[in-house]
């Protein structure tokens, strides 16, 4: 029996040179990673060949539907690992591989080299080097090409001295010159075009505060869109970059529900905003009690002008009387007692929400009319979204809708809302959400929250998955949160904003310390999805300049916007949890010191690695507690640390560093 032989071709040839082990790469290329616009996205790989021949190679990039690649050399590092990078300046899919061949030129090159060393360099050396520089010059132009043909002339010229020709050959300028025009006939191309989804900053880093402008109305009213734009003026004061708003549309009658969840609604009840769509419009609509579209453009021209993005919650899924389920009665499931399916969860039930059928024979017409919900928002300028529920709709509609929507708005933002099962999370952030809510809101103590955040920042989980850590929601009142002291607020509160680059708050229930839970629910008592609520934003006990200080240092240190620089710290007590971060030059060293115990002071000795972090380990540093303006002295090793939490539970530390004396120092960050 014999085997046919192997087909390895290059551009036009055979191919000596492997490309493997590319990285940045997800699932074999079937997935992007994700980057911001302005990074330098930094790509590796293994180059290797058989014998000892000089190899090279190149990084080939472009934005998604462009013709041709650009491309940048790659640089060697140790043991066949090469390197290169890009930057991508715009939000969008860019798309790049890697490309390597045999360097002949440098190989000769260098073989000459030793020849010389060794005094064996022969005539016939320096003729294969004039072939070689020959054909570059075919391949080169300009003036380069020049160079290339005076050098080959001088390097055949017999009648020059032999050491003057050699001198020419080794010349490490005609070196670069020839470089820069190889002989690429038989090189490598990576078995895969890899990509990577360029997102704006925001996408990164940003602080979200959510409120149902319903609840602010006067006279115990249902408020209005105007009405709530004073609430864009308290947000924007505490320092939040979005607003999110829960659903807008018009509310079904049917099933409506009542206070806390109950099966009957009074005539005067508003019902759950996500219970969408009545007689009065659908997902493109806004309630009337809320105003009308044009009240929603001043409403979103209003949060521009105070630099408050608004984002909406899209929620696929409808109230019995929504507009689609009367002209589109297939696009549900229906029971064998005709009646529609409507959405459950055991032990929950949603009589007043009726799921979309994404398997029913209409499918495509579906599929289109739910991306002309996300056109419709988007051409009224809204470009941050977060969807509801987004696990228990295809993992092919999402990706895509979100694809479709990014080709058209690249700047779009897609929150995904899904406390579901870790790998579920994750395969949505691959196929195309640009951020995730996460378990933080239930990881309480110290050894979930490092095992945690390090899951999400330390692994290859990174390189798609954009956390947004909140906690609290609508939807969740955590455990611990529940008669909890205004310190488990805080601690919450400095915890998200700190360890996570993206968090939010459920703004005014957590604000205001609201920590009465409904029994059996995990939810609020009198939860506002399903009734108005009245919030005193002037009281005494209000977590507003927590909250504001918090976002000012957010916006100062740019530490604090990244995720990939967070480290935890040694800390000999348990209720401690140390961790830092740095900007992305190593500099704007950000320490931050929680107590975890919402009820007693705690103290305990921190192991300061500043080799890890750094810094000289013969210095003093100067500790400047943000939270509480106060200063400390720290030094390479064990630190003391003690923290009541009914007065502050946590330092968020810049470090300075001691200069000359102790009335002479500098930041370091």
């Amino acid at each position: 029996m014999s085997l046919s032989l192997p087909t390895r071709l290059g551009h036009d040839g055979w191919s000596r040179v492997e490309v493997d082990r590319v990285t940045p790469e997800l699932d074999g290329g079937r997935h992007a990673v994700k980057r911001i616009a302005g990074e330098r996205i930094v790509v590796e790989a293994d180059l290797l060949a058989d014998g000892h021949e000089v190899l090279a190679g190149r990084l080939l990039f472009r934005r998604q539907g462009a013709h041709d690649f650009d491309e940048v050399p790659l640089v060697p590092l140790v043991n066949d690992r090469w390197r290169a990078g890009f930057v991508a300046a715009a939000a969008g899919r860019y798309e790049y591989t890697i490309e390597a061949w045999i360097d002949q030129y440098a190989s000769w090159r260098r073989g000459l080299g030793r020849k010389v060393d060794a005094d064996e360099a022969k005539e016939v050396d320096l003729l294969v080097g004039r072939r070689l520089l020959e054909e570059c010059q075919d391949r080169a132009d300009g003036r380069d090409r020049e160079a290339v043909a005076a050098a080959a002339n001088s390097i055949g010229d017999a009648e020059l001295p032999f050491p003057d020709r050699v001198r020419i050959a080794l010349d490490e300028q005609l070196l670069e010159v020839v470089a820069r025009h190889p002989d690429r006939s038989r090189a490598t191309r990576y078995r895969h075009v890899l990509a990577v989804v360029v997102d704006r900053p925001l996408a990164r880093a940003g602080a979200w505060y959510e409120f149902f402008p319903r609840s602010f109305g006067s006279d115990g009213q249902h408020g209005t869109l105007a009405d709530a734009e004073r609430m864009l003026e308290h947000a924007a004061g505490l320092g939040f970059d979005i607003v999110y708003l829960p659903p807008i549309h018009p509310i079904g009658t049917s099933f409506r529900k009542g206070p806390n969840n109950t099966l009957r609604a009074g005539p005067d009840d508003p019902g759950s905003p996500w219970a969408i769509g009545s007689a009065l419009g659908g997902h493109k609509a806004v309630h009337p009690d809320l105003g009308t579209l044009e009240d929603f453009d001043r409403f979103v021209a209003r949060a521009q002008a105070l630099r408050l993005e608004v984002a909406l919650d899209i929620a696929l899924q409808c109230s019995p009387d929504h507009p689609y389920v009367l002209e589109h009665p297939e696009w549900f499931s229906r029971r064998p007692d005709g009646t529609i399916q409507y959405a459950e969860n055991p032990p929950k039930r949603y009589q007043d929400i009726c799921p979309f059928d994404f398997e029913c024979e209409a499918w495509q017409a579906l599929w289109r009319e739910l991306l002309s919900i996300f056109e419709f928002w988007c051409e009224r300028g809204i470009r941050t979204f977060r969807v509801d529920n987004p696990h228990t709709k295809p993992l092919a509609f999402w990706e895509w809708c979100i694809a479709s929507i990014k080709d058209r708005w690249p700047e779009a933002i897609f929150l995904s809302e899904a406390f579901t099962r870790p790998k579920m999370m994750y395969n949505l952030a691959k196929i195309g959400f640009t951020q995730s809510y996460t378990y933080f809101t239930w990881r309480r103590f110290k050894h979930e929250l490092v095992e945690y955040i390090e899951e999400l920042t330390r692994t290859e989980v990174a390189e798609f998955f954009r956390p947004n850590l909140w906690p609290n929601t609508p939807d969740i009142l955590p455990d611990d949160l529940w008669d909890a002291p205004r310190s488990a607020f805080a601690t919450r509160a400095i915890l998200a904003a700190t360890l996570g680059a993206s968090y939010g708050v459920y703004g005014p229930a957590f604000e205001l310390l609201d920590n009465v839970g409904r029994p059996g629910s995990g939810e609020y008592q009198d939860s506002e999805k399903y009734q108005l609520r009245r919030w005193h934003l002037d009281a005494k006990e209000s977590l507003a300049p927590l909250l504001r200080r918090l976002n000012r240092l957010r916006r100062r240190h740019p530490a604090l916007q990244r995720n990939d620089s967070v480290r935890f710290h040694e800390c000999d007590n348990d209720e401690l949890l140390c961790y830092s971060k740095a900007g992305p030059d190593g500099q704007d060293l950000v320490v931050v010191v929680v107590n975890l115990d919402y009820h007693h002071r705690h103290s305990g000795w921190i192991h300061f690695d500043v080799d890890e972090l750094g810094l000289d380990p013969h210095e003093r540093f100067q500790m400047h507690d943000l939270l509480s303006d106060r200063r400390y002295e720290w030094r390479s090793g064990r630190n003391f640390v003690e923290i009541d939490p009914h007065t502050m539970p946590a330092h968020v530390f810049s470090i300075r560093r001691f200069l000359r004396s102790e009335q002479d120092f500098d930041y370091f960050a």
